[in-house]
């Protein structure tokens, strides 16, 4: 039983917050970056521990395939496969009407500051977990996030930026490459 004050974490989203309202079909959070949020109760799950750690789908995804019973024959060792080389990259849609399920009450600051938030978020998960490549969708508009990405990617050295492929987004998309073992400089 969910109640306020209690701890809980969004499904399908990386957002973890404090229950501040609950009625009958709805639950409103302050998520660590202290925007109040509402989801529906069936979306947030009461966290028991703050240790808790809850796994990604790619986590679990990763430990199903270890399992025996998914195992026809001994696995070979190879650095990539070719498979691997193929798969479409990770796509992060900053639209705010995708973040969030209501802007009442936000201003464009506050909603240019959820956008980077997630932004920044995704891409260090990226990094993390080694996904080469991920396209972020952020919409033509006037450019305002846009520019405040290609920012906040600048300040990572190991990551470089291009234009996402004009077919498949049009203009509001870049791609962001990771550089999984970026050579250090030796001038000191």
């Amino acid at each position: 039983m969910m109640k306020i004050g209690d701890i809980v974490s969004v499904l399908d989203e990386p957002i973890t917050g404090k229950v501040i309202e609950i009625n009958a079909l709805e639950v409103t959070i302050a998520s660590e970056d202290g925007f109040d949020m509402t989801f529906l109760k069936s979306e947030v799950v009461k966290i028991e521990s703050q240790e808790m750690i809850i796994p990604s789908y790619e986590e679990v995804h990763e430990n199903l395939q270890d399992k025996e019973i998914f195992k026809k024959k001994p696995k070979r060792k190879s650095s990539i496969k070719s498979k691997e080389r193929h798969l479409p990259p990770m796509e992060v849609d900053l639209h705010i009407d995708k973040l969030i399920k209501s802007t009442k009450g936000m201003t464009n600051h506050d909603m240019v500051t959820l956008q980077l938030d997630t932004a920044k978020r995704q891409l260090d998960f990226a990094i993390q977990k080694r996904i080469p490549k991920i396209v972020f969708i952020h919409g033509v508009g006037q450019g305002v996030l846009k520019e405040e990405l290609k920012y906040l990617f600048g300040r990572y050295d190991n990551v470089r930026i291009s234009d996402a492929n004009y077919r498949k987004y049009g203009l509001g998309a870049m791609e962001v490459y990771i550089l999984q073992n970026p050579k250090s400089s030796t001038w000191e």
